[in-house]
């Protein structure tokens, strides 16, 4: 079986999350190929999508949203992500589960004398028509649960009710409260219903989406993007459909057979990514792209800089001055393309109007 270094499967991820060479694709293909991004922080998706496709336009983005095409909502591993509508009605039920789980891995306790059900159709009823932020739902909800925590009781419903976040949230150069509203009001239709057991259609799928996005992959890194657990049977299902490597580690890593692995010296530009980005953490062996002594910035919410395909810097962003910081020494020709990089993401993020990168001194 033919084994993949980390350069290698790096360069396959980076191929096909439109990081080698911006993506000449609508905006909506865009984010249904990458399963969706990470949105938890609204303004986030905007830059990861700047880095990714040619020529984008935020606008674009934000019409999407207003249209409902594209919806902010809580999915794979609990956390808020910005996803098709089509996937968010097709996905949801699948992920069920996961969130109950999740949520009760936090507060079990504050919850245990709740009847979930009970909390579940009250949330339903409050959320079915006019948006309000999960804690001003907590409130209400509280008359009835006054023993529970009204942070903790928005959460819940966030968890067992399928919802969406309102714009403005999330529109480009907008603020606006998380104001969530049923799915199903917002988007004129009920999600899709769980599959009958012993049957897994959302789980085959998702396995071949996220192979076609961050493959070649173990089912281990499968399992740490989405968060989902019962997802074997369904790699056994499509695994007629994929090929097989291994990673230096001896791990088996799945693939589908005519999806791009460039050589691993293909050069590899400077890309800016957003903070919590899905090609960082969306493995659970993340050596592809970053050092191990490096690791927790990805889930401390550290924007990264790839520099050779690697996270090489973190950046921030204030008054217009996009500021890098490396983590290893950049060489002349690196730092030069980081500036070059910097200062068009300086561009975008200003809208024109300043262009000012600095890079901090390399570590020792």
């Amino acid at each position: 079986m033919t084994v993949l270094g980390n350069r290698a499967l790096g360069r396959a991820a980076l191929a096909r999350q439109f990081l080698l060479q911006r993506a000449d694709v609508p905006v909506l293909d865009a984010v249904a190929h990458l399963g969706g991004l990470q949105a938890q922080e609204p303004q986030e998706p905007f830059t990861g999508l700047w880095s990714r496709l040619a020529g984008f336009d935020p606008a674009v983005l934000s019409t999407l949203l207003t249209e409902r095409r594209v919806v902010r909502t809580h999915l794979m591993r609990r956390t808020v992500h910005l996803v098709t509508a089509q996937d968010a009605l097709a996905w949801r039920s699948r992920h069920d589960a996961m969130l109950l789980q999740r949520l009760l891995g936090v507060y079990r306790a504050e919850l245990a004398a709740v009847d979930l059900a009970a909390l579940a159709d009250a949330g339903r009823a409050l959320l079915a028509e006019e948006p309000s932020t999960l804690p001003a739902a907590g409130r209400e909800l509280a008359a009835r649960w006054p023993d529970v925590p009204p942070r903790v009781l928005g959460e819940a419903v966030s968890c067992l009710v399928p919802l969406v976040q309102v714009p403005p949230r999330g529109l480009w150069g907008r603020t606006g409260p998380a104001s969530s509203v049923a799915l199903a009001t917002w988007l004129g239709r009920p999600v899709d219903p769980p599959a009958p057991d012993g049957d897994d259609p959302v789980g085959e799928a998702l396995v071949l989406r996220y192979l076609a996005a961050h493959g070649p992959a173990a089912t281990a890194d499968l399992r740490a993007w989405c968060g989902l657990a019962g997802l074997p049977p369904a790699v056994a299902r499509v695994r007629e459909q994929l090929v097989a490597f291994r990673d230096a580690r001896g791990r088996e890593l799945l693939d589908l057979p005519d999806a791009p692995r460039p050589d691993e010296d293909t050069p590899a530009p400077v890309r800016f990514l957003p903070a919590f980005d899905n090609l960082v953490l969306g493995y659970d062996d993340r050596s592809r792209f970053i050092d191990d002594a490096h690791r927790g910035l990805s889930v401390a919410g550290a924007r990264f800089v790839l520099v050779d395909g690697r996270v090489a810097g973190t950046w921030t962003v204030a008054d217009g001055v996009v500021a890098v910081t490396p983590l290893r020494r950049f060489s002349r020709p690196d730092r030069a393309e980081v500036g070059e990089e910097g200062r068009a993401l300086a561009g975008f993020l200003s809208g024109g109007a300043g262009h000012r990168v600095t890079v901090a001194a390399s570590p020792r």
